[in-house]
């Protein structure tokens, strides 16, 4: 376990030996944690593959805790019938009676399965599995995955259950629902896209604006830095200056031209954000269709503001133009070296729309 109060700065790590009272512990796997305001306090669960009954497999276990330091002996939470295991769990908490439930699990043993509850520690009740998506846990062909891992979108009422594609080493893949009440109410998406890494056996937290200032200023810089090169005016680059934004010759300091192209803050799917190197959490938006280089103060409206989908560029296909996300008839663009968000409508203003990426 490590302790952070802003995200940034961590403690050295500790080890809790959760599983000690469980006879013949052989692990502790897939750890996770969620508030029970039933309790007032933590429940913390992973698997852990012991003997019980004259069958050694892996099961649910959960002690509960209020400083992650002293925790209760360890009690068991799931466990399938027969010799069939069950190695990771995750629980989301819901808002409001979405689906009937308050407290929803998916579990991969066997298959993912789903399950329900209002309360935690309380009894649950089986919804289904996703075997009719094709989709198991276990080796008899289709899709199989593990590790799921459940979040809601910002600002809709839509859950994504994330799957660890281990069988194919491809990472997570998404399937999308309104309604957890029924795994019937599943949809696969293929238009996603979780960067060049491949992501497993995760969460997805909440940040505020500042959380994601600071976390992005300390560890950022892992994502490469580039400028945004004018295609008819080839020696001019995107820069700020004085949080304006227009295309100048010879920028200095350098870092006023270079930006980390990160995912659209909106969350669209294959769209960017252009953050600024030398003042982290600040992204180029548009205001008034006039860019200005502003901080990201983590509302719907700039993120809005600061995404744009990147498409063949108006005036080259192998360059690129930057298509406004709230405002698809507006590309970004120079107008007497200053940029703007316009329409475009003759061959000078697919020019001045076209820009590189440079390393």
């Amino acid at each position: 376990m490590w302790e952070s109060t802003d995200l940034v700065n961590w403690s050295a790590p500790r080890l809790v030996n959760v599983a000690a009272g469980i006879s013949g512990a052989g692990n502790a796997w897939a750890p996770e944690a969620i508030w029970n305001p039933a309790t007032n306090d933590y429940v913390v669960y992973w698997a852990t593959n012991s003997a019980r009954n004259g069958v050694t497999k892996h099961r649910i276990w959960y002690a509960r805790t209020s400083d992650f330091r002293t925790f209760t002996a360890p009690q068991l939470y799931i466990e399938r019938g027969g010799s069939q295991g069950i190695i990771d769990t995750q629980i989301v908490e819901v808002a409001g009676s979405v689906g009937g439930y308050r407290y929803y699990r998916a579990s991969a043993d066997g298959h993912i399965t789903v399950e329900a509850s209002n309360s935690v520690l309380g009894s649950w009740t089986t919804l289904g599995n996703l075997s009719h998506m094709g989709i198991s846990n276990g080796t008899g062909g289709g899709n199989v995955v593990e590790g799921p891992m459940w979040a809601q979108f910002n600002g809709r009422n839509e859950w994504a259950l994330w799957l660890d594609q281990f069988a194919t080493g491809r990472g997570y893949m998404p399937i999308l629902s309104t309604n957890l009440g029924s795994t019937r109410n599943f949809r696969t998406h293929s238009d996603y896209a979780m960067g060049g890494s491949r992501k497993r056996h995760g969460s997805i937290l909440n940040l505020t604006a500042a959380e994601e200032s600071r976390v992005l200023g300390r560890w950022g810089s892992t994502l490469p830095v580039n400028r945004i090169q004018s295609y008819n005016v080839q020696d001019r680059y995107v820069r700020h200056a004085n949080f304006d934004v227009r295309i100048d010759p010879n920028v200095s300091p350098a870092q006023d031209a270079q930006f980390r192209i990160r995912p659209g803050l909106a969350g669209a799917s294959g769209t960017v954000s252009f953050e600024s190197v030398n003042f982290p959490g600040y992204y180029l938006r548009h205001y008034g269709f006039d860019f200005q280089l502003a901080a990201n103060d983590g509302t719907s409206t700039f993120a809005g503001d600061a995404t744009f989908r990147q498409v063949a560029g108006l005036a080259s296909g192998s360059w690129a133009s930057f298509q406004s996300y709230n405002y698809p008839d507006r590309y970004i663009r120079h107008y007497n070296y200053v940029l703007r968000l316009d329409p475009i409508t003759d061959a000078q203003g697919r020019g001045d729309a076209t820009f590189r990426l440079v390393s």
